[in-house]
């Protein structure tokens, strides 16, 4: 991947205010260069989703911007926001999110729906990449809790994002899943180059990274810069 290709994401003193003035998010500054791979750890409501979900253009700050390549991504219309979105940004939640009477293959192919564009070639390729080849004619139930969340993570790759978010991608894993799953992110990220953020509460899974970002209570305790 070009190096123009890559994304560069500059937060600048974000805030996230709820209706009944509970504060998410608390003048969070920082900057992730083009090509990095960052955690974003912290507790539970420490505000670490809220700041992703905010990057990545799912949620707006109620103070304060998001740059994405200079682009401040908050004073882009609905449509914009979803193309942007579509064309640049990968995401993988804690939650597998996959329709049960699709096939693995199917399951990827539906983020290409979203493009007009959909490839079958394409999408064994992904699985491939993410070590599920053999698998793409199963359907969620019979494949494993792992294996579900490779599926994830091919369906966020298929159409080559620039930003690849990651929210508690092993939280519904067991230890050894836990591990092949971040060893699949390095390996992708080895590979591919792209700017990788990951959000998770433990410690042993933000280490994958090579820098790590501490959120609590809304604000960043360390590791900005």
């Amino acid at each position: 991947m070009d190096m123009s290709e890559k994304i560069t994401v500059d937060v600048r003193d974000v805030a996230k205010i709820y209706g009944n003035q509970t504060e998410a998010l608390r003048g969070v500054s920082l900057v992730i260069e083009k090509g990095e791979m960052v955690s974003i750890i912290g507790q539970s409501g420490s505000g670490k989703t809220t700041l992703l979900n905010i990057i990545g253009g799912l949620d707006k700050p109620s103070k304060g911007a998001v740059y994405i390549n200079g682009i401040d991504i908050a004073k882009l219309s609905r449509n914009e926001l979803a193309k942007f979105r579509r064309e640049n940004i990968g995401f993988v939640f804690q939650q597998f999110h996959l329709i049960l009477y699709l096939t693995a293959l199917e399951n990827v192919m539906l983020a290409q729906y979203f493009h007009s564009m959909a490839d079958e070639e394409e999408a064994k390729h992904a699985l491939e990449a993410v070590g599920l080849g053999h698998r793409v004619g199963h359907l969620p139930s019979q494949l494993s809790s792992g294996e579900q969340q490779r599926v994830c993570i091919a369906r966020a790759l298929i159409n080559e994002p620039k930003l690849l978010l990651a929210d508690e991608p092993t939280g519904n894993l067991d230890q050894a899943n836990s591990k092949n799953i971040m060893e699949l992110f390095k390996k992708l990220h080895q590979q591919q180059n792209i700017t990788i953020i990951l959000v998770t509460h433990d410690p042993s899974i933000a280490e994958t990274a090579k820098r790590t970002i501490k959120v609590t209570d809304g604000t960043i305790s360390q590791g900005s810069v």
